[in-house]
Parts: structure tokens; C-alpha cells; sequence
């Protein structure tokens, strides 16, 4: 997925207690529903990634000595009036503790020798009270069984406490030696009034976390390489489907796509885009309402989350027909190019800068071959013209881990103006695309879009593509895509 868009997060979730269709309960059915009701224990052992969580306390811990450190996973987020989106915990929160719940917050407190952590969660559903049938938000019966403190306690292997409990916890913590990790939470943030320095110390809690998760560790990797084979099989599924004789509706990769990661993962790690023919050009299409024709390119942009919510993020541009027309092969030529010269470029000690001008001279040389550049290779490159940019918007790639832009909060001089390190992992995805309205291109090369871009792990030999299960060169692209439909469609 290309590099350019933020997002705005969503506004937290403040449904109403009481709705115009919420049933009325008498007294007598109340009492009823608190009796004859049988305790089930959930067989809680701990988790085997566990060991791997306290690690990364510990790395926080060093980090901010005596300091106390809070950590929110998140509240729920209204998608409409009393409904809300599935729940996806804070990645900071997740990579600390593997907990999935909202509202959960993680609170490090500092000792002589570290931090304790606790866990404030908000723990199950008491039969003696009417919340467990009554709250549609946390009873039980309306989302499911919750864990006990002592469950949560031994799954994760951290120290727990009722979420009620927080504002008390947090009610003693000195600004000057607390840091909370920001517009996670509204009610954390309120608890914890911030020191008086621009939020300058809360933005080195921040940014720590995101540098402290630059290099995957080895469980890290494993979940990456599971997201990312979910992945390969998603594109097979719908290569599967795609005809090659009639027109089908963008939706319908996306959501075959969609079955995949939803079956095999946790979902998709962000909105596919799947953009036919002129939608191509389009660098973040997401609308996915268009028309996947015969002749056209199509550009799937998609990736899985897998089930401990690390993602994959791969395209490929396939020629709907079958075979690549001679401009939109000229085009792709350039892009494959690019992108193996970026591989090749990768590995420890390599400047994130180098790579990005080893991607660009490739592409700019690429245009000016096609005898659009309006000016020499050198000049396009120079960092007062970047006039090739015209054609190639987003950077060569990102971090890539629990976030498809991962590691965001990163300070640049640790990212973009840093340098690759062993065990990183990052996006590689040059693309050109040539808008349908752009009269500085010939007429055969408007609405072009082709993007290729593959998951690499960097290690000391130099870059690993962990979706090198998807061809990227052309011709091997073309003989894929035939087994693929020779193959059919399959269920997951």
C-alpha cells in the first residue's frame, strides 16, 4: 500500500444506555434472570508468544527509568448511531501485551530495578447484577463471555486490575515523571494531565515505542511470513475468478479477497484497493465500485492480517486479458525494473534515502525513455526539480508489521533519513501512473497505473522478498495467471 494517506481516527464510542428499541425489563423477570445460572470456567493457560511481550516491557522499561508508563489499547469506534467496527486494540498496546479487549489500559510503574506492569481490564460479566443481560455494550449475553482478572492474568502472563480501578491508580501520577501515549484514549488522557511542555515527553514515549518496533524478532517474522502466505493465497483466489472474456465488478476481487482474509486471518490489514483499468492511476482507490474489463490493467493492492494482527501488504498488476498490451508492458517493464534494482539495494547499514534514489534513477531513466521527461534524468533527480514525481507520487515503500505503515511515530532521522537495520521490514513498491487526462503523456500510455510491490525482510546477506510466492515479472505474471484460471475457483 502506497505511503501517502494518514487518517483521521474515528470518534470513540458513547452509544446511548437506553435506544427507542431497547426492551423494558420487569423487576420480576430481573430476579429470574439472576438465578440458575451454572459457572463455566474458561480454560486459561498462558499463551506461548507470552515470554515475548515481557520482553518488550523490559525494552520500555530501560527506556524510561523511573518514570511511570501508560498505555492504552483503545475504546470501541461508532460506525453508525449505536453500532460500531469491529474492535482492533492500539498496536503499542497489542506489541506490549497481546490483549484484544477495548478499554484495557497498561500502567508501568517504576521499582528499583524496572517497572510492574498491571493490566487494568474490565473483567466479566457478575451474575449477580443485571449487567450481564442487560448492557448491550459488556453483558455477557449480548457480546460474550469476558475474562476473569485471573484468566486474562495467566493467558498474558502480566498483573491484572478491574478497569474501575484506574482513575484511583492514575490519580497520583506527577506530569513531570509520567508519560502517556496519546489520542489513544479520552478518558486516559483526561486522567492524566500532561506535563507542561507542548507534549514534548509524551511524544518521546511515542516515538520510542515506534523505534523500539523497527526490528522484528524471530515470532514477529513467523507472523508476518503466516500473514503474507494468507496473502498469496487471496491473490490466487481471485486470479481464480477473474475472467478474461466479460466484465465483473471491482467488488468482486475485493470481496473474494475479503473471504480469504477473513477465513484464514483476522481480515484484511487495511481497505484493498482494486482499481481496473484508469482507477489504476488512482494511488489510494478504495471505492472499489468500478468495472474490471477486458484489456484493462488491474491494480490489487491487498493484504491479510493474520490472527495475532500483523499484516501483509502486496499488489500486483495483472493484465485482465491474459497478456499485456505493448504500452502497458513498456510501462511495467519500468516499474519491475525499479523495484529489483530497490532489492538489490537493500540490506543493514544502507541509508532508507539511498534506496528511495536507487528506486527513483530507475524510474526517472524509465520515463525519459519513454520520451516523456521534459528535462534530463539528472535534473528530474535533483531535489529542487523531482519533476519525475509527476508520474510516481508515493515514496519506494515502509515499515511494514502490526501496521501497514508501521513504525510511523518513528523520528525521521531513525526512518527516512536513517538507516535499514538487520531484522527490519519494509514495503517494496515503486509504481507509475499516468493519469487519464494527462496530455504531457502519449495517448496509449493514459490511464496506465501499474504498482509492484513485495514484503522484504532485511537480514545481513542483504533483502529477503517474503512474497516471492507471487510472480513479479511479466512474462511469469502472464503464465501465472493462466494456471490460476486453469485451476478454478476453490473455497478457503
Amino acid at each position: 500500500m502506497s505511503e501517502a494517506a494518514t487518517r483521521r481516527p474515528a470518534e470513540s464510542a458513547t452509544p446511548a444506555k437506553q435506544q427507542a428499541h431497547d426492551p423494558d425489563y420487569p423487576q420480576r423477570l430481573r430476579d429470574f434472570m439472576r438465578s440458575g445460572w451454572r459457572d463455566i470456567p474458561l480454560d486459561a493457560s498462558p499463551r506461548p508468544e507470552a515470554p515475548h511481550y515481557a520482553k518488550r516491557r523490559a525494552q520500555l522499561s530501560a527506556a524510561f527509568p523511573g518514570e511511570t508508563l501508560v498505555i492504552p489499547s483503545g475504546p470501541e469506534k461508532v460506525r453508525a448511531n449505536d453500532t460500531t467496527y469491529l474492535f482492533r486494540p492500539g498496536s503499542d498496546f497489542v506489541w506490549l501485551t497481546g490483549d484484544r479487549d477495548p478499554d484495557s489500559v497498561l500502567v508501568m510503574r517504576p521499582t528499583g530495578s524496572g517497572h510492574d506492569a498491571t493490566l487494568y481490564v474490565r473483567p466479566r460479566s457478575p451474575r449477580d447484577t443485571d449487567e450481564f443481560f442487560v448492557d448491550r455494550l459488556y453483558g455477557e449475553l449480548w457480546i460474550g463471555r469476558r475474562h476473569t482478572l485471573a484468566e486474562k492474568a495467566t493467558e498474558l502472563g502480566v498483573q491484572t486490575a478491574p478497569l474501575a480501578d484506574l482513575e484511583r491508580a492514575l490519580g497520583d501520577c506527577a506530569p513531570a515523571r509520567t508519560r502517556v501515549l496519546r489520542g489513544m484514549d479520552a478518558t486516559v488522557d483526561r486522567l492524566v494531565r500532561p506535563y507542561d511542555d507542548g507534549g514534548a515527553r509524551d511524544a518521546e514515549l511515542a516515538s520510542t515505542l515506534s523505534e523500539l518496533r523497527l526490528v522484528k524478532d524471530e515470532w514477529e517474522i513467523a507472523q508476518l511470513c503466516d500473514a503474507i502466505e494468507i496473502t498469496v493465497r487471496g491473490f490466487e483466489d481471485v486470479a481464480r475468478i477473474l475472467p478474461a472474456d466479460r466484465p465483473v465488478s471491482e467488488r468482486l476481487a475485493e470481496g473474494v479477497f475479503g473471504l480469504r482474509a477473513r477465513h484464514d486471518g483476522n481480515g484484511v490489514g487495511y481497505n484493498s484497493i482494486v482499481g481496473s483499468g484508469a482507477h489504476a492511476t488512482i494511488l489510494h482507490w478504495q471505492r472499489n465500485d468500478g468495472t474490471i474489463a477486458p484489456g484493462d490493467l488491474l491494480l490489487a493492492d491487498m493484504g491479510v492480517e493474520n490472527r495475532h494482527l500483523y499484516t501483509a501488504d502486496v499488489t500486483r498488476t495483472l493484465p485482465v486479458s491474459g497478456r499485456f498490451s505493448g504500452p502497458q508492458r513498456d510501462v511495467y517493464d519500468i516499474v519491475y525494473a525499479a523495484q529489483q534494482a530497490g532489492l538489490e539495494a537493500i540490506k543493514p547499514g544502507v541509508g532508507f534515502e539511498d534506496v528511495t534514489l536507487t528506486v527513483h534513477r530507475v524510474l526517472a531513466e524509465g520515463l525519459a525513455g519513454l520520451g516523456i521527461l521534459p528535462v534530463s534524468v539528472e535534473e528530474a533527480l535533483d531535489k529542487e526539480s523531482l519533476l519525475f514525481r509527476r508520474w510516481t507520487l508515493h515514496g519506494f515503500g515502509h515499515m511494514l508489521g502490526l501496521d501497514v505503515h508501521d513504525c510511523a511515530r518513528a523520528r525521521k532521522e531513525m526512518y527516512r533519513e536513517g538507516r535499514l537495520g538487520e531484522g527490519y521490514v519494509l514495503t517494496m513498491e515503486p509504481g507509475l501512473y499516468f493519469q487519464p487526462e494527462d496530455e504531457l503523456v502519449p495517448a496509449e500510455l493514459r490511464g496506465i497505473g501499474v504498482r509492484i510491490e513485495d514484503d522484504v525482510l532485511v537480514t545481513a546477506a542483504g533483502a529477503v522478498n517474503l512474497s516471492a510466492g507471487l510472480p513479479r515479472r511479466a512474462d511469469e505474471v502472464e503464465t501465472w495467471l493462466a494456471e490460476q484460471r486453469a485451476a478454478g475457483p476453490r473455497l478457503p
